[in-house]
């Protein structure tokens, strides 16, 4: 057959297609029997797979059906074996048990007879020990008692689960009246000798007495030590509590007198009876303790209700505060012990708590805002004296890390009276005594640093010394704030925690300490003064090339070196010299502009001259920081990238200024390249500063408009932060915007003119300032409403030096992480 044909094993076979393949000419029907004879051929070979292959099945599943049979029959053979193997062992168990029953019995014999043996002789021991304890007992001897009493009590613990027999029972309560007996008798026996007076006479007894009250457990020993603490003070209750002279406020001395000389008694007559660890001294030391708190309650409570608290003398009862916890420090001496004063070996000796802190003193915590603010009083007069005292005594050499000795010294007094506080009240006192700290904080800010600063001085401001002193003192007042911060909060309760807040006072100081720094700053600034007037003095337009630096300049930076390095050398802090050398350089890239400004006009020549002299100062400026160093030390290169930024400044204006009027277009693309805003009148800034006319520059300006439009500039600010707040003086109001220029500079504020900062006048300028206000609106002022206004202004002042503060410390940068280093300065 044709090898196109499809396989006749192939699932999608049709035996028509075949046959018309195989037939599809009337030629090929001669072949038709040939055909016939191979198809038939081929159904006989399948037949005979067929049948091959269903005889191979047939074997194999009589294969499985004979290993299926096999399997069950192994199977149930195992079993047979395994319970076989199970009866065996049941049997095998219980021969053992049959053989160890008796063993088991004669083990359980022996341990009943062991037990009734052993509780047969502790009764026998139990009994014999009864019988010679009432013989000891009511012969007083005590010593013996008490080494038997603790053998009773044992054994009498043994036989609990023997209650319920009646003989047993029986000798259990006989044990126990005699229990009660000996602690009956011990009191009396002490009772009757503290009534005749015959403790010397019978110390030894009574000591062995405290053996056997030891024995009888904790119930009799307290009932001991309470009697006798109530007996010892039974004189001292009648005599400061029945007398009105003997109980008040100013024979408190005499208590502790009372109680000193019962203690002395106690040690040399009544010591040796007790066993140390009873502690019957530090118990007698609570009892008086307690009471005495108590009188004092009444005594106070008394004392307000009489007079409304106008009765309550506050000398005296901080005197007598005083002498009280002077004595409760004499009671923690004496009282405290080894395993005490080692509690904590991590918490200071000042912060640990003792068993007699507060112990009577806490009568006084509800008084203690009279102490309160008897320390604001004592701070109030603190301040004046500290504002006339000298900064630094002038015959002593000048150190760079002192500070004012008024700051030590304040908190000092502050850590003093903190302790003492705490001590007393550890909640809203203290609370009102944090409150009390921030207030003065506050004045010494202003009215002794500030002062010093800006008014004390004189219009020239302080010496670079005395500068550096208050910025040392600043710093050091900073960072003591926060400690005491951190010390109100650990020693304040939890829930006041949260109004303790002396951050604002740090921050004043902080302000106060970047002042300072402008006003080292303004030192340089002054001396500068000539070059920058040689500046201004140049004729910049009439500047026809451009030669070497001008003459000013190595004139200016000399002024700045020398000062500046004057300066470093005082600045130990890396941080405010680092603020320093920043300031100078912003100012000197402020006054640069300023003086741009008051130079007009500049011609194309001159421009760029300046431009040449920018150059020159900016690479000068980047040595600032290493003038002290070794020779060779390169500079911070974040520094660096400063003095880079703050110059830059200055690029866009002279490159601006440097391109020649005509063509107007090209002037008018490089303003929209270099200082790139919409501003025409910055614009007409430019034109003023170049010198060109009015009458010439309104096409100019027609053209920058057209510029402007363009889709090209589209992206062009509104207005430059450069130009824009240039003030650009016309010949006719120079003077009296310079005039403003110092005005503004006068009260601590950057001139737009000369970009100048001048601390040292800025209290009395706004005070000046406020007066001015007033007088303008012409009401008269009297002097209480002048001097509301004067405390208005101070704490305007305050809060801006709280900010100026905030800023200073998050610019620098590094403050909050200062540790302790300076507080011994």
């Amino acid at each position: 057959m044709p090898g196109a044909l499809p396989s006749l094993d192939s699932a999608d076979y049709d035996p028509v297609d075949h046959l018309n393949a195989i037939f599809s000419h009337p030629a090929t029907l001669g072949s038709v029997s040939q055909t016939g004879d191979a198809l038939r051929s081929y159904q006989h070979d399948l037949d005979e797979d067929i049948a091959a292959y269903v005889a191979a099945q047939a074997a194999s599943d009589a294969d499985s059906v004979a290993s299926i049979q096999a399997a069950k029959a192994e199977l149930a053979d195992l079993f047979t074996k395994i319970e076989s193997v199970r009866l065996r062992a049941l049997q095998t168990e219980q021969t053992i048990t049959d053989m160890t029953a008796d063993i088991k019995r004669l083990d359980s014999t022996k341990r009943n007879l062991t037990l009734s043996m052993t509780a047969l002789k502790r009764l026998q021991m139990l009994t014999t020990a009864y019988e010679q304890l009432r013989s000891l007992s009511r012969s007083r001897q005590y010593r013996e008692c008490a080494q038997l009493l603790q053998a009773v009590i044992q054994l009498v613990s043994h036989f609990k689960s023997y209650r319920s027999i009646d003989q047993i029972a029986t000798l259990s309560r006989n044990v126990a009246d005699l229990q009660s007996e000996l602690l009956e008798q011990i009191c009396e026996d002490f009772e009757v000798v503290f009534a005749k007076g015959e403790v010397a006479q019978r110390r030894a007894t009574l000591a062995e007495a405290c053996l056997v009250m030891d024995a009888l457990g904790d119930h009799a020993r307290t009932r001991l030590i309470n009697w006798y603490c109530n007996t010892q003070l039974r004189e001292y209750r009648q005599v400061f509590r029945g007398n009105d002279e003997a109980a008040s406020l100013d024979n408190i001395s005499r208590r502790y007198s009372w109680f000193n000389r019962m203690m002395k008694t106690y040690d040399v007559e009544h010591a040796a009876i007790f066993p140390p660890h009873w502690k019957v001294n530090e118990m007698l030391a609570n009892s008086f303790c307690e009471g005495t708190r108590e009188d004092f309650k009444a005594i106070l409570q008394r004392s307000m209700r009489r007079g409304d608290g106008q009765s309550l003398d506050v000398d005296l009862l901080l005197s007598c505060l005083q002498e009280t916890l002077n004595f409760e420090h004499s009671l923690e001496r004496r009282f405290s012990n080894e395993s005490r004063s080692s509690i904590d070996t991590m918490t200071s000796k000042d912060d640990r708590s003792h068993g007699f802190s507060q112990a009577i003193s806490e009568a006084f915590e509800p008084y203690m805002s009279l102490w309160v603010e008897s320390q604001d009083t004592q701070l109030a007069t603190l301040i004046p004296r500290y504002r006339q005292q000298a900064l630094r005594n002038t015959e002593e050499d000048f150190s760079p890390q002192a500070v004012i000795p008024s700051s030590t010294e304040l908190f000092h007094f502050y850590r003093l009276t903190l302790a003492q506080c705490a001590k007393l009240s550890t909640g809203s006192r203290l609370l009102e005594l944090s409150t009390t700290f921030a207030k003065y904080l506050d004045q010494y800010s202003q009215q002794v640093l500030y002062y010093f600063l800006s008014e004390r001085p004189g219009p020239q401001g302080p010496t670079v010394e005395d500068a550096v002193l208050i910025l040392n003192t600043a710093d050091y007042c900073y960072q003591t704030c926060n400690q005491l911060d951190e010390k109100i909060k650990s020693r304040i309760d939890e829930d006041l925690r949260a109004k303790v807040d002396l951050q604002s006072q740090a921050d004043a100081f902080m302000g106060i300490a970047s002042a300072t720094v402008r006003v080292l700053v303004r030192k340089v600034e002054l001396a500068c003064e000539p070059s920058w007037r040689e500046m201004r003095n140049t004729p910049w337009s009439k500047l026809e090339s451009v030669g070497d630096q001008s003459t000013y300049v190595a004139e200016l930076l000399r002024h700045v070196k020398d000062k500046s390095a004057e300066i470093l050398r005082y600045l130990h802090k890396q941080q405010y010299a680092r603020a320093f050398c920043d300031n100078l350089v912003d100012l000197m890239a402020t006054t640069y502009i300023a003086n741009i400004v008051q130079s007009k006009p500049i011609s194309e020549a001159g421009a760029e001259q300046m431009l040449l002299d920018s150059y020159v100062l900016k690479k000068s400026f980047t040595e600032i920081p290493t003038l002290n160093s070794e020779p060779g030390t390169a500079p911070p290169a974040s520094f660096v990238k400063r003095v880079n930024q703050a110059m830059s400044k200055i690029d866009p204006l002279l490159k601006t200024l440097q391109v020649r009027p005509s063509p107007p277009e090209a002037l008018v693309q490089a303003y929209l390249i270099h200082i790139a805003d919409k501003s025409d009148t910055n614009f007409r800034k430019i034109l003023d500063l170049k010198g060109i006319r009015k009458s010439e520059q309104a096409q100019l300006v027609d053209l920058f408009c057209a510029f402007r439009a363009s889709p090209t500039h589209e992206n062009l600010v509104q207005n430059s932060p450069l130009l824009t707040p240039l003030q650009i003086p016309s010949a006719n109001v120079s003077a009296g915007i310079s005039s403003l220029g110092n005005a503004a500079s006068a009260m601590g504020t950057p001139s737009l003119t000369t970009g100048r900062f001048d601390p040292a006048g800025f209290g009395n300028a706004i005070m000046n300032a406020a007066r001015d206000g007033v007088d303008r609106f012409g009401s008269p002022v009297t002097a209480g409403q002048q001097q509301a206004v004067e405390q208005e202004q101070k704490g305007n002042l305050n809060e801006n030096l709280k900010n100026i503060g905030k800023f200073f410390r998050r610019d620098v940068g590094g403050f909050r992480g200062f540790g302790k280093s300076d507080e011994g300065r």
